[in-house]
């Protein structure tokens, strides 16, 4: 099942294929997000600087919306190199 050549690529295959990875790449921007907060407010407290929080968040709005973006666009980037790849090219069936 898994060693086998995938099948033909479909329009709805890579429309899927598309949205779960600009999905997954929401999700790893939501984790960059957690890490650059986390990182920003323990440096505050370090240099015990006061930390202005906006909506429950201490980035700015509009850095929250760039992580985002970036993981999206990334993501979707991201799929639209392995679809080539994987069900194109087909290249790990050819190393067979």
């Amino acid at each position: 099942m898994f060693f086998n050549a995938p099948a033909n690529p479909t329009k709805l295959k890579q429309t899927v294929y598309l949205v779960a990875s600009t999905i997954l790449g929401l999700l790893l921007g939501l984790i960059a997000h957690a890490l650059v907060e986390m990182a920003y407010l323990s440096f505050m407290a370090i240099r015990g600087g006061a930390v202005i929080f906006y909506g429950g968040c201490a980035l700015p709005f509009g850095l929250q919306i760039i992580i985002w973006m970036l993981g999206a666009v990334g993501g979707f980037f991201l799929g639209r190199f392995w679809w080539r790849k994987v069900y194109v090219e087909r290249a790990w069936a050819d190393k067979k």
